[in-house]
């Protein structure tokens, strides 16, 4: 939207609780550019919303997913996992004993999280043989400003 069409009238109201359209963009950058301008010039943007519409999930593959790769993986994140709670308690030993109740606990850990790998995949039987991570995007950011601003608002879409 461009400040020409810009309508500040309770006509384009939005239902969203007294906010008003300001500008749309196709992606969330775009929306972020806009509200840092406002930010940078002065106005109150705690009166400013973005809201993504039209949400949708994207699952990026990463890679294959083998036995191996399973139970490295559950080796490392079990091993993390042991050396935080052999850090834990280690706090209420001393000594010498310190170093082995945190060298015992990472190595459990090491050991429980790579049979947990291994066991998770092995259980699906390869129907998910790859790896990935999901992200939610929208069709379009939105960029709401409260009625009240509008006019000041406007001022930044030049």
């Amino acid at each position: 939207m461009t400040e020409s069409n810009f309508n500040p009238s309770p006509v384009g109201a939005s239902p969203m609780d007294g906010h008003m359209l300001l500008e749309s963009f196709p992606t969330y950058v775009g929306a972020q550019r806009l509200v840092d301008k406002m930010s940078d010039g002065g106005f109150p943007v705690e009166h400013v919303r973005i809201v993504g519409e039209n949400l949708r999930t994207v699952e990026h593959v990463t890679g294959r997913m083998t036995l191996v790769k399973a139970t490295l993986a559950g080796a490392a994140a079990g091993a993390w996992f042991g050396l935080f709670i052999g850090l834990l308690f280690g706090l209420f030993t001393t000594g010498e004993s310190w170093f082995w109740v945190v060298f015992i606990s990472l190595l459990v850990g090491l050991v429980s999280g790579a049979v947990f790998g291994f066991v998770g995949h092995w259980a699906t039987r390869g129907r998910r043989d790859f790896s990935s991570f999901e992200t939610l995007q929208a069709g379009r950011y939105d960029v709401y400003v409260k009625a009240e601003y509008a006019t000041q608002a406007a001022t930044f879409l030049a």
